[in-house]
């Protein structure tokens, strides 16, 4: 990661000052109502502490792809009541967020008021980052505050260009999910273990090699550690895998090997004909797999091994389940995995640290994700993060150490 404190938000001083606050309000809807209120929570922790110092909170976020058109369906307005319902305090709304609607819905914010701009996609120069629209949003406020983790991957004009134009800070969010990520992954308690799960090597290339000079353990489970599978010379019969990617897979063990990080792969799995409810299913050895089975799980002696490896490790960084968890009884390796974790999180014994689309709704599938140290809702950021990517949205928080010409002047 680059150099540079991030500002944090408890530096600024805010009262009276029109704050524009990047929130991720894109959130589950059905029937045009908000279906999961998880991200509006989120941010309130941000928009209270702005309330209480008497800012005047200017709220930008996108909703959907719209592609730069305005599209009715995609509007941000029906956030407005359960965001104020869930403040305690009335939210406005203004339908644009550049121009006279908004400049005039601005001007009649008094101290501690909350407004709620319009879908920034419905401008092609949000995810352009280009520098008028940028600079139109900035116009609306005196301080910048980013408090939308999933959307700092992206190098956009709200999550990016703005904070180039005024004082920028991340607020507090962002600075629980930087904290998290941080810890698990730049100065962890060790032994740490990372479980990387899902369908796809190919997805994951720059994760894994990432991952591998940083970790003691890592365990690869999923249809991804088929590939790692047939590149060790197992056949896998009709799993799903990626014949193009053997030879990724091996300079992936190479690399491990060479960091001397201890590469885990099933040394069992469960095996079945199809994918579907209740299918007949076996445990299989690695050499007992026939032609027309796919693995679907890992069996029952991998997920032993992996407890024995999450009991002996203090830090736990998790992306992707481990099997075809959508389906009973394919969602056993998950499960008891993300128990076992869980169990060991409760006793203060392990530090676990996930995130990732599949991984939230796994953890949930599990009933314990309320229980982990800290499970990340920012699917492509924490991804990107957990790669050692910069992300422009950070970066662009980082205030640089002084040089000494700086200080001169």
């Amino acid at each position: 990661m680059s150099e540079g404190k991030i500002a944090r938000l408890e530096d600024a001083q805010v009262s009276g000052k029109r704050v524009l606050v990047r929130v991720d309000f894109n959130v589950p809807m059905a029937d045009g109502k908000v279906s999961d209120d998880t991200r509006l929570q989120s941010a309130l922790p941000t928009i209270e502490w702005l309330k209480d110092k008497g800012a005047r909170i200017i709220l930008l976020a996108h909703f959907g792809r719209p592609k730069g058109k305005v599209d009715a369906s995609q509007s941000l307005k029906p956030v407005m009541a359960p965001l104020s319902e869930r403040l305690g305090a009335p939210v406005r709304f203004a339908g644009d967020c550049i121009g006279k609607q908004a400049e005039k819905a601005v001007g009649e914010l008094k101290d501690g008021d909350v407004l709620l701009l319009e879908n920034t996609r419905f401008h092609a120069g949000e995810e352009a980052n280009d520098a008028e629209f940028a600079a139109q949003l900035a116009a609306l406020g005196e301080i910048y505050v980013n408090d939308a983790f999933s959307a700092a991957h992206r190098a956009h004009a709200s999550t990016e260009g703005v904070a180039r134009l005024l004082p920028a800070y991340a607020g507090l969010a962002l600075q629980r999910e930087l904290d998290h990520v941080t810890a698990a992954l730049e100065n962890p308690e060790r032994p740490l273990l990372a479980i990387v799960g899902g369908a796809k090597v190919s997805t994951k290339i720059d994760l894994l090699m990432n991952l591998v000079t940083k970790v003691n353990r890592l365990f690869v489970g999923g249809a991804m550690a088929n590939t790692f599978l047939a590149a060790k010379g197992a056949d896998v019969g009709k799993s799903l895998y990626e014949p193009d990617l053997l030879g990724t897979a091996r300079e992936i063990i190479a690399a491990a090997e060479k960091s001397g990080c201890q590469l885990l792969l099933p040394e069992d799995v469960v095996v079945a004909r199809e994918l579907k409810a209740k299918a007949a299913r076996r445990v299989a050895g690695l050499d007992e797999i026939a032609r027309d089975e796919m693995i679907l799980d890992c069996g029952p002696a991998t997920i032993d091994a992996l407890a024995d490896s999450i009991e002996s490790a203090k830090t736990l960084v998790w992306n992707g389940p481990l099997g075809a968890f959508e389906m009973a009884p394919f969602d056993t390796g998950t499960v008891e995995a993300a128990r076992f974790a869980a169990q060991r999180v409760r006793e203060r014994k392990l530090v676990a640290v996930a995130g990732g689309g599949d991984t939230v709704s796994a953890l949930n599938h599990a009933g314990v994700a309320g229980d982990f140290t800290f499970v990340s809702t920012a699917g492509g950021a924490f991804l990107e993060w957990l790669e050692g990517k910069p992300l422009p949205g950070i970066e662009v928080l980082r205030q640089m150490p002084q040089t000494d010409m700086d200080a001169a002047s």
